[in-house]
Parts: structure tokens; C-alpha cells; sequence
């Protein structure tokens, strides 16, 4: 199999390597070149752990030290006594 490069140095990846990778528009590529000097494409999420990464809010949920109620909150921002 073998795809022409255009100027802007593009590839098309063949239907069946796309199939084989599961690989859909938007998704990434990975290109690593083994000991062998062949270049080798993978999924970029291949690698990664089967278990998702908490985003950054998930993360942070819980994490304050601040001990106050949303009455006592909203009193002090308002400047009620």
C-alpha cells in the first residue's frame, strides 16, 4: 500500500489502516520510528490507561478548607451583619 505526499507534506491513511486502528475524523496519530528505522502509526490514545483522567473541576471537588454555608458566604460578599 502506499499514498503520494502532497506539498504541504499530508498523507492520505488507507481505508484499511484507518479500519484496523479504529480511526475516525478528529481522531489522533501517532508516528514513532522503531529500531529498525520503519515508522510506525498508532492511535495516539493507544497508549494511554484504559481508565479515563478526571478533568481538572472533578479534581478539584472537595478540595477546599473553607468551611462556610452558602447563607454565611452570600452574607460576607454582601456585607451583611
Amino acid at each position: 500500500m502506499q499514498s503520494t505526499m502532497t506539498i504541504k507534506g499530508q498523507v492520505t491513511v488507507p481505508k484499511r489502516i484507518r479500519e484496523a486502528l479504529k480511526l475516525s475524523p478528529g481522531n489522533q496519530v501517532r508516528f514513532d520510528v522503531n529500531k529498525q528505522g520503519e515508522v510506525v502509526l498508532s492511535r495516539a490514545d493507544a497508549r494511554r490507561n484504559a481508565s479515563p483522567k478526571a478533568d481538572r473541576f472533578e479534581r478539584a471537588r472537595g478540595a477546599a478548607q473553607v468551611k462556610w454555608n452558602t447563607k454565611e458566604l452570600m452574607a460576607l460578599l454582601r456585607d451583611d451583619e
